[in-house]
């Protein structure tokens, strides 16, 4: 039976010395157990679920904010793209949607023997208010299973596949 570190999240946009900081979610990382020919280090591992778990406020500011100029920190590629386009549909709906996550199960299934990519999954549990035009009009508690693979860039790994999957 594998070990599962729990990392209890305090408050948004913080690094604790010990883990990462998203609002008041709950983060689980599974030990890293890849095969192949490159180890990934704990301070690479450590980034790229820090980074992530950042592009997760990242997306929630710019659905809240209905600014999909806000993606570019985190996102890349067809991530961004998908992203920035419902974005859109919300704008042109007169919606906008805020997230408060709850949970994330990491779990880092692949690292790329040249380094250039990190493949994780992430089951995550959070709640998704709908507004229209600032008016509440509903509220839902989600589960979801996502695909993610992060390519680093400059000084900081960003989200380049974003895929909700089917459990």
């Amino acid at each position: 039976m594998s070990m599962v570190k729990t990392i209890p999240i305090l408050l948004g946009g913080l690094i604790a010395a010990q883990g990462y900081c998203i609002a008041q979610a709950t983060v689980h990382v599974e030990p890293v157990s890849l095969q192949g020919p490159r180890q990934l280090q704990e301070q690479t591992k450590n980034a790229a679920v820090r980074d992530y778990l950042a592009a997760w406020q990242t997306l929630h500011a710019a659905l809240t904010q209905n600014r999909a100029d806000l993606l570019s920190a985190d996102f890349v590629g067809d991530a961004k793209d998908k992203l920035s386009e419902t974005v859109q549909q919300q704008v042109t709906a007169g919606i906008r949607t805020q997230y408060t996550d709850r949970s994330h199960d990491l779990q880092i299934v692949f690292y790329s023997p040249e380094g250039l990519s990190l493949e994780l999954t992430d089951k995550v549990e959070y709640d998704v208010q709908v507004f229209d035009h600032d008016k509440p009009i509903t509220t839902q508690r989600m589960s979801a299973r996502y695909i993610v693979v992060m390519t680093p860039a400059e000084v900081r790994w960003r989200v380049r596949v974003f895929e909700a999957v089917p459990e």
